[in-house]
């Protein structure tokens, strides 16, 4: 079956001018084109344009993943490049992830702290609590803000 931009990009859940805008950088070279011109999808086309997405939302810069998508033409000749390529992402996204939860154990405990505020009255008395007087699941999020805001000199 044949899509238009529009269909697809419905398929994919972004802009159609995404799609337009990815074959315009050379990362759809197996998109064919109607006799007028108009791109037309097929059915196997959506799973290159799948791991474009992926590739993208790992915050891979455009000209890497049509470094990708060219190695993906090549065949098999490629399949080493393309998995240190995925390796080095993988080590990436996991980095990007323990950032992300950095901050979110930070967010957890600051929730816990303005909520704890909040019914005393004032921010004195979570500030002034000592961690073992803190909820168990809160600690750790004490501990380390602490050790961020006082680091050992």
């Amino acid at each position: 079956m044949l899509y238009t931009v529009g269909e697809m990009a419905k398929k994919l859940n972004v802009a159609p001018s995404t799609l337009r805008y990815y074959d315009k950088e050379g990362l759809l070279p197996f998109v064919e084109r109607s006799d007028g011109g108009m791109r037309m999808f097929k059915d196997e086309d959506l799973e290159p344009l799948l791991i474009i997405d992926c590739l993208k939302k790992t915050g891979m810069a455009l000209k890497d993943i049509r470094t990708f998508m060219d190695w993906a033409q090549q065949g098999d000749g490629t399949i080493n490049q393309r998995l240190q390529m995925f390796q080095e992402q993988r080590k990436s996204v996991e980095s990007q992830i323990a950032q992300l939860q950095d901050t979110l154990d930070i967010l957890n405990y600051k929730c816990w702290y303005y909520e704890t505020a909040k019914a005393a009255g004032s921010t004195a008395v979570p500030r002034a609590m000592k961690v073992e007087d803190v909820p168990e699941d809160i600690r750790p999020y004490k501990e380390k803000y602490e050790k961020r805001r006082n680091p050992v000199k």
